[in-house]
């Protein structure tokens, strides 16, 4: 085959499978879709409040259902994707009001979920909000190809159901909950922690979607007053270039201690193993000035030669330049054994939590098995008067629950077996009438008749 025909068909079939303008929607049609779903006020703002008390809710029981639901709901995701339109086609007026809008939302989101978890029974951090405290790299990769999705799909006439599943994926609302946890119980840790991967999350959707804007080369505003053109472009490109390079600086950073702290923990699990003693804690700290990782062990001493020798191997891992502080036993300082003390207890809370969760179960399940067992006996004692009436000849009566299994397929199947005594041989009419008054006075379908 001739190259340049081979180039033009796999020209074609690109074209043809991953062109997104195909089905592209008219860009004004687009832009006004978007620019509608900015406004937080009236409807939007109540919203907004309910989903964040719903995502409270499940973060504070760790319910990944309800968090779910709550970012199905919410409506954040407009004015961040407006805000990256807005920087596409240079509409200033767009971008305002972009920003005022989400300013509004996730302070209100912020005030609600604090006034929530402050009224909150439950003041535990649960794995759910623990999660949302600390940004990964993944978190940028995430937010950016969500960001990406959201657009494309906003640009098409079908459009789908693809800006809820950016919403899920994304995670806006929980990490403003999260903060809002941070304010109520004073932990800034959480809350600058939360606003962090909340504020990664926009800035890399509203980058995707000015990205996206610009590729397809929407039409920008138009301007009559020339000298206000080159004003709002100017004001676009200062606020493009603050909001590019954050972004990148971000993502740098996030890459560093992704990668540092990969490395530390393949360290420490090949490195820092010793027989009879265990690893209580680390901490990690990766500052521009500070490379430093402190481990806490308990148990068996560790010998000095051991520890040194473990430093050494440091730069196998790429830890060249990081310290590793080794604190064994009770150590000489208080706060080592305070330290020591607090996790001990943590971890003996933890364990007697679940003894006590499992022994509740077992106590809840032998209950409901007595339970059961005596509404048998309170069942035959009920029904024998009304059997003697309809079937004169039984004498004995006997009600029990029980389990019947296949042996060609060892499907378990539940029975109810009734086990009678009669004067005389009951006909089979009478056995059928015996068995029908039986499913409708028992509400069980499945009767077994032994007859004696």
């Amino acid at each position: 085959m001739d190259k340049r025909v081979f180039r033009s068909k796999l020209a074609d079939f690109f074209v043809r499978n991953f062109d997104v303008r195909q089905d592209k929607e008219d860009e004004l049609e687009t832009i006004d879709t978007i620019s509608k779903g900015i406004e937080f006020k009236g409807t939007n703002l109540w919203v907004l409040i309910f989903a964040t008390f719903i995502a409270s809710l499940g973060l504070n029981t760790n319910s990944t259902a309800v968090i779910i639901g709550a970012m199905l709901i919410s409506p954040l995701m407009g004015p961040i994707m407006g805000f990256g339109v807005g920087l596409g086609i240079s509409d200033f007026d767009m971008i305002k009001r972009s920003f005022r809008n989400f300013a509004t939302a996730t302070i209100f989101s912020v005030i609600t979920s604090s006034i929530y978890f402050m009224i909150s029974p439950i003041s535990e951090a649960q794995s759910e909000l623990l999660a949302r405290t600390q940004p990964t790299v993944y978190d940028v990769l995430i937010a950016f190809f969500g960001g990406l999705a959201g657009i494309i799909a906003s640009s098409t006439k079908s459009k789908g159901n693809v800006i809820p599943g950016v919403a899920i994926a994304t995670a806006l609302m929980p990490p403003l909950c999260t903060a809002g946890y941070g304010i109520a119980t004073g932990n800034l840790y959480y809350f600058f922690g939360a606003f962090y991967l909340f504020f990664i999350n926009t800035v890399f959707i509203s980058v995707a979607t000015y990205l996206v804007v610009r590729v397809l080369k929407y039409p920008k505003k138009v301007f009559l007053d020339k000298a206000r053109e080159k004003t709002v472009h100017r004001y676009v490109g200062i606020i493009v270039f603050f909001t590019l390079v954050p972004s990148l600086f971000l993502s740098y950073n996030l890459i560093r201690t992704s990668y540092f702290n990969d490395r530390v923990t393949r360290y420490i699990n090949q490195e820092l193993v010793f027989p009879n003693t265990q690893l209580l804690s680390k901490s990690v700290t990766l500052t521009r000035d500070t490379q430093e990782i402190k481990v806490v062990f308990i148990g068996q001493h560790v010998p000095q030669g051991l520890i040194d020798n473990a430093r050494l191997r440091m730069k196998n891992y790429g830890l060249d330049g990081t310290s590793l502080i080794v604190e064994q036993g009770f150590g000489e300082k208080a706060t080592d054994v305070n330290e020591l003390k607090s996790l001990l207890l943590q971890d003996l809370y933890k364990n007697s939590e679940e003894v006590l969760r499992i022994q509740s179960f077992t106590i809840d399940s032998l209950k409901k098995s007595l339970d059961q067992y005596k509404s048998y006996g309170l069942l035959t004692s009920q029904l024998l008067p009304e059997m003697r009436v309809l079937f004169p000849t039984v004498q004995e009566a006997s009600f029990s629950r029980s389990f019947v299994m296949k042996t060609d397929s060892l499907k378990q199947d539940t029975v109810m077996l009734v086990y009678l005594k009669s004067t005389k041989q009951i006909s089979k009419t009478d056995q059928d009438k015996l068995r029908e008054w039986l499913v409708a006075r028992i509400k069980m379908k499945n009767i077994k008749l032994l007859i004696e």
